[in-house]
């Protein structure tokens, strides 16, 4: 699933060429998403300039003086930018044509979603969507502190926690494993019983794994491309874990293991990380 970096990435790269356009024309090939593209949304955002492209969570949000478009890639899916003649290939569910630009939603699994919020409904930020997300990780309000207060007294384990989103938003799991393998911490550790100084610790981690991806573009993963089209390249030089079970910890050689935690895979060195 592309993660906070990847959306971050694709943000920027739609921002230098969206923002301050008229948005000439937004067709919808497929509207059956993860829930059904409005009907006449294209009549509400044909002809409107693109005031900004914002981002709160995995969330993309295309400003526009009347509301905002909140987009969302899913599980596999990408906004490329693509030649103004090129061929829609399939898959291009969503369209965006400006006078000198192309972008398109690619989404094979159909888990993302283009929904409009209408400027009379009040803040974006009041969207059912939003309302319930935490802090940015990388904004100001995302301090060890912070988290430290929200998850006192938690039993659950610190990954899915962290993967929960209501404390802190977009550390998916390939970032959630990272983070908590640079901060030494076993992923089933209660989330409450982790004393403060590693809390620290892994709000640091966390911080730095995201930064660090974001420097390289996002991570490989198999269906994600940037805003132009082009891979990321940060984990597939740079995982220390994730997928990586069965292969030696690039810190002390032990074999990384692999769990399920709610469903989701796991990967971590049995020797670094301590409960």
């Amino acid at each position: 699933m592309p993660e906070l970096p990847e959306v971050e990435t694709t943000r920027r790269g739609i921002a230098t060429v969206m923002t301050g356009q008229t948005l000439r024309r937004l067709v919808v090939h497929e509207p059956r998403m993860r829930w059904p593209i409005p009907e006449g949304l294209s009549v509400l955002v044909d002809g409107q300039v693109v005031r900004r492209c914002d981002r709160r969570g995995k969330y993309l949000l295309l400003h526009f003086d009347h509301g905002c478009l909140i987009v969302h890639l899913g599980m596999s899916g990408s906004l490329r930018r693509a030649p103004l003649d090129e061929d829609k290939r399939k898959h291009d569910h969503v369209e965006w044509r400006f006078d000198d630009a192309r972008f398109l939603l690619h989404d094979p699994r159909r888990f993302g979603a283009v929904l409009w919020h209408d400027a009379s409904a009040g803040p974006i930020e009041q969207h059912p969507l939003l309302a319930g997300l935490g802090v940015e990780p990388l904004g100001p309000d995302f301090t060890a502190d912070h988290l430290y207060q929200h998850l006192r007294g938690k039993q659950q384990a610190i990954k899915p926690a962290l993967l929960a989103g209501n404390i802190v938003v977009g550390v998916g799991n390939i970032y959630a494993c990272e983070s908590l393998f640079r901060a030494r911490i076993h992923p089933a550790t209660p989330a409450g019983r982790i004393a403060l100084v590693r809390i620290q610790r892994l709000h640091a981690a966390i911080q730095a794994t995201l930064q660090d991806a974001l420097t390289s573009g996002g991570s490989t993963l198999r269906d994600y491309v940037n805003a132009s089209g082009q891979p990321g390249a940060y984990f597939e030089i740079h995982a220390a874990v994730y997928d990586r079970a069965g292969q030696p910890c690039r810190v002390c050689a032990t074999p990384i293991k692999r769990i399920v935690q709610g469903q989701r895979a796991t990967y971590y060195c049995p020797t670094c990380q301590k409960r």
